[in-house]
């Protein structure tokens, strides 16, 4: 099923196994967002956080880039035009968002992009894409986090060199930093997208979205206060558990453990 919006310019497609596939589709302006694409990417992800048939989410851009940022000649209808208001705001609605998003980023994720790839939870790069921060170069301030989240990902000293400078970022450099989780060749990007996407998809959706929960929220405090937070969701969740479940699970180890013997 697919769906599409601001004159197919963000489209949505959910597949049967639980895999949605969000895609910005401006590529003839290398899919730099309007303030109406803004608006829809944010519904999109809001959608699909509340769709009980979605288990794992994919962002890509169509074309030869992922996205190039802001159309900067709607600036100021952006900045002053009410999308203060989070309900517009797709990197928030990314954040709240309780299915895991894959990041598939080709060729360029530029400033307004580069925040959107880092609202993701798992990246796959192209060979050769390039993230940039031009905030400073144009004269804006960060808004969708990238002078806190960056820093925090690659270290404050590589991410003053990459936003005070506005220079490329490569994803192989990102890679190496633990910012991007794979570099492949560009045409196995949607390809390994999909392969971790299915992976995740077939775990144990539940405790997907409470692992990819506690790890976002923990990684905000310091590391005695997120130990404390994985302590009390995971007894609040054994509290809630059922004798039948624990069966279950003992079923699982069994069954795997018999493969496993098989093979020896």
């Amino acid at each position: 099923m697919s769906d599409s919006s601001s004159e197919n310019l963000i489209l949505v497609s959910r597949e049967p196994d639980g895999i949605a596939t969000v895609t910005i589709n401006r590529p003839a302006s290398l899919n730099s967002l309007s303030q109406l694409m803004i608006t829809d990417l944010a519904r999109a992800f809001k959608d699909l956080g509340r769709d009980g048939s979605v288990r794992v989410i994919i962002l890509s851009g169509s074309g030869r880039a992922f996205c190039s940022g802001l159309d900067l000649t709607a600036a100021e209808q952006v900045f002053k035009g009410g999308m203060t208001d989070k309900e517009y705001d797709p990197v928030f609605q990314m954040e709240q968002c309780p299915k895991p998003i894959i990041g598939a980023i080709n060729g360029v994720a530029v400033t307004a992009g580069f925040e959107i790839a880092l609202a993701c939870d798992i990246l796959v790069a192209a060979k050769g894409t390039q993230f940039m921060d031009t905030h400073t170069r144009f004269g804006i301030v960060p808004s969708w986090g990238l002078s806190q989240k960056l820093p925090r990902i690659i270290g404050p000293n590589k991410a003053r060199e990459v936003s005070l400078t506005a220079m490329p970022f490569t994803a192989e450099e990102a890679q190496k930093l633990g910012f991007v989780n794979y570099v492949v060749e560009g045409t196995e990007l949607l390809k390994k997208a999909r392969e971790i996407a299915r992976v995740v998809a077939h775990n144990n959706h539940d405790i997907v979205v409470r692992y990819k929960s506690v790890i976002n929220d923990g990684f905000k405090l310091d590391l005695h206060k997120g130990l404390a937070l994985e302590k009390e969701r995971a007894y609040k969740y054994y509290d809630k558990i059922t004798t039948e479940q624990f069966k279950k699970m003992q079923e699982f180890v069994a069954v795997r453990s018999s493969k496993k013997s098989s093979k020896l």
